[in-house]
């Protein structure tokens, strides 16, 4: 077995960005490699072929080998409903939900699903490159830890320490995190990666010299903040806003609390002629042409946080002024007269009043829809048929008269509603944008006048994938890259310490 494990001094390091590259760097190379996480906490997810639901970066980072994801690589996922509560996710189905003192005592039994994965992962891969979660040096969740370091030590695995200079105090995150590890944590600890550099070099070589003498490992690279990178985000929001260089659609999101799939918003993000801001707590909601209601993990509650943010007399104020309002998921099923959950499955249970801009109502029930499709645009102009694709996460089963004028057609079947004045509309289907040709009809649907060049997601995901593998050749010490491809010189392993 070779293995290398990626940790972080803190979250957001750039760990998923690094074995993201990694993987495309030595799949470029030849190298039969594959992603692991163990154990990941994340609103965004994707739906792997055989029906599992796994993170979305690790989604992304199986992309990066070429690989079509699989829910062995992400085996357990934390979906969290609440600041004290999560859905966990086992091998990509739903195990239950959990406050976080019951998942700390669950981490015993949850070890033995990702060992589990671990094996047959790396029975069928020459290199895996697993990644971390959070910080290692954390010592109140050190006890049955399967994230970090008590992963790393289970499986005997090599691991580089990754940190973000930008946030500053790069020197005190490595060494600070290195005093906090075991002696066997240190020992298996082979480099150190400085991430987000942004400068002349030659200032922060001594430096360098200082952290090698000071613990003993080396720097395997310092690796550049690339401005403008995107690439599939694991759960913060990143830009708020998006400034579009011919400006023919503004579209305002509100910033849910429990959003959830978020990448929805990437190829809006890119698109030239369209004005993306997402709208936090406290703000007013800016003049738009279109309100886009995202996906939410807790529908329910976020529905009262936008009725406690102004939202409701304002998405109203808007429709009255011609504007128009797309629902994706979670923000479709508020849309309706009443979200039901009765089995309390996203929150408290009971029955809320949605927004009642559609004629629908939704129940929440147990057996979550985790499918990938592809179908038609319905409401495309007359004699065209526009192919769309993406996929489906949630537990609402939506029913009503609003249905009966869907806006799709998903493998034979209607999905999401359109009002009858085509103001309002909504879908279950996540990736709606992603696809040029399903993205340029919607934002035609929803008002963008005009040739506007939509964007592919995913040949501006590959350009992106490619450029930081790029970088990290550049960046990285040759002879370890090289020491990788070969899949010898990974560093400390038990039997030779």
């Amino acid at each position: 077995m070779k293995a290398l494990m990626i940790q972080g001094t803190t979250s957001d390091a750039g760990k998923s960005t690094v074995v993201a590259g990694l993987c495309r760097l030595l799949a470029r190379r030849g190298v039969s490699v594959a992603p692991f996480k163990p154990q990941n906490m994340a609103l965004n997810s994707a739906v792997t072929p055989e029906g599992g639901e796994i993170g979305r970066s690790t989604a992304l980072q199986a992309v990066a080998c070429g690989l079509a994801p699989h829910a062995d690589m992400n085996p357990v996922l934390l979906k969290p409903e609440t600041d004290r509560g999560a859905q966990v996710i086992l091998d990509g189905r739903v195990h239950g939900h959990m406050d976080a003192l019951d998942y700390h005592a669950f981490k015993r039994q949850a070890r033995v699903t990702v060992l589990a994965a671990w094996e047959r992962l790396t029975s069928r891969f020459d290199l895996v490159i697993a990644e971390g979660a959070g910080s290692p040096a954390e010592v109140n969740l050190r006890k049955n830890d399967i994230a970090n370091m008590g992963f790393a030590e289970a499986v005997d695995c090599p691991v580089w320490l990754v940190a973000d200079i930008d946030r500053g105090g790069v020197f005190a995150q490595l060494v600070g995190t290195l005093e906090l590890l075991s002696a066997s944590e240190r020992a298996r600890t082979t480099g150190l990666l400085i991430n987000r550099f942004r400068g002349d070099i030659a200032l922060l070589e001594p430096g360098l010299d200082w952290l090698t003498e000071r613990t003993g490992k080396p720097v395997t690279g310092v690796l550049p903040h690339l401005n403008g990178l995107l690439l599939d985000a694991e759960d913060g929001l990143g830009l708020t806003e998006s400034a579009a260089e011919a400006p023919g659609l503004r579209v305002v999101v509100p910033a849910l609390p429990r959003i959830s799939n978020h990448t929805d918003l990437d190829a809006l993000r890119l698109h030239p002629r369209v004005e993306l801001t997402l709208v936090g707590p406290g703000r007013a909601m800016p003049p738009a042409d279109v309100i886009l209601l995202p996906g939410s993990k807790s529908t329910a509650s976020d529905l009262a946080w936008l009725r406690r943010e102004g939202w409701e007399p304002a998405i109203r104020r808007h429709l009255r002024y011609g504007g128009r309002v797309l629902g994706i998921c979670g923000g479709f099923q508020m849309l309706g007269e009443a979200i039901d959950d009765p089995d309390g499955l996203e929150g408290e249970a009971g029955s809320v009043p949605g927004l009642g801009l559609l004629s629908m109502r939704t129940r929440m029930v147990a057996g979550k829809q985790l499918r990938n499709v592809a179908g038609t645009l319905l409401d495309a102009p007359a004699g065209e048929v526009t192919p769309v694709r993406g996929y489906e996460i949630h537990n609402g089963v939506s029913e009503g008269p609003a249905l009966a004028r869907p806006l799709l057609d998903l493998d034979g079947r209607p999905d999401g509603a359109v009002s009858e004045d085509g103001q309002v509309m909504g879908t279950y289907l996540h990736g709606l944008f992603d696809e040029a040709p399903a993205a340029a009809a919607l934002l035609a649907m929803l008002g963008l006048a005009g040739e506007g060049a939509a964007v592919d997601l995913a040949a501006h995901r590959e350009r992106q994938l490619d450029r930081l593998a790029d970088t990290l050749e550049e960046h990285l010490d040759p002879a370890t890259i090289e020491a990788l491809a070969k899949g010898r010189g990974l560093g400390y392993h038990r039997a030779h310490r």
